[in-house]
């Protein structure tokens, strides 16, 4: 449940309802129809999920769960409507937190795999438009994996005026954050995120020399090579 807490924090919210008084549905949307499977049987729910079309014509799946405990729960755990505008941080226990983690990752993070100058290297990140949240989330991993607080980068996205936050890690950070993240070997996950940080495995375990290896500062001018 607290994979799905960080899960909806990322890629879910909840919307009230106009047309009766005091009444909430929680969205929960994804690119991915079986990772909502996924999802949905942990909640034990049969809603249905429904295919969606964003303004740029993409599909992307979609459950709509109208249950008033749910989603009062949520409300009462900081997760409220528009929440785009108004999320803090979320407060979970140490004990939980991987998992929470692990589910903002697979929502609103990202992972691949890039060259600078001819050398491969590995980037992780998370992204929030709530600098509040951004900047808690961040003491607390950095804390929890050992590792100095990142640099928060403020960028504008390009079919939003908002602001979005961003931290990201790089290669032995990036292989805290997988032991941090994967470490109890929890049967849910984003497959093709988790698939990166394996093809990563395999190509330092073939030709990797980490005095070769260039400063992150070049990421800059990265060129994507796996996703």
């Amino acid at each position: 449940m607290s994979y799905i807490l960080g899960y909806i924090v990322s890629d879910g919210c909840i919307h009230k309802r106009k047309d009766r008084k005091c009444s909430y549905v929680l969205n929960i949307t994804s690119k991915d129809r079986e990772h909502l499977l996924k999802i949905r049987d942990v909640l034990e729910t049969n809603y249905p999920i429904s295919r969606k079309y964003n303004s740029q014509k993409i599909s992307y799946f979609q459950i709509q769960i109208s249950n008033k405990e749910v989603c009062q729960n949520l409300i009462s755990l900081g997760i409220l409507p528009r929440k785009t505008h108004n999320l803090n941080f979320i407060e979970v226990s140490k004990k939980y937190f991987p998992h929470f983690v692990r589910g903002f990752f697979d929502g609103d993070g990202t992972v691949y795999i890039y060259r600078v100058n001819k050398t491969l290297q590995i980037k992780a990140g998370f992204v929030s438009s709530s600098p509040t949240f951004i900047k808690k989330f961040n003491r607390q991993l950095c804390g929890e994996m050992g590792i100095p607080c990142k640099n928060i980068h403020k960028v504008f996205s390009k079919d939003k005026n908002l602001p979005q936050y961003s931290i990201y890690f790089y290669i032995d950070d990036c292989e805290r954050l997988v032991k941090f993240m994967y470490g109890d070997n929890s049967s849910l996950y984003l497959s093709r995120k988790r698939l990166v940080f394996e093809k990563w495995k395999l190509i330092k375990r073939r030709n990797y020399i980490k005095q070769n290896y260039p400063s992150k500062i070049g990421w800059r001018l990265n060129e994507k090579v796996l996703a």
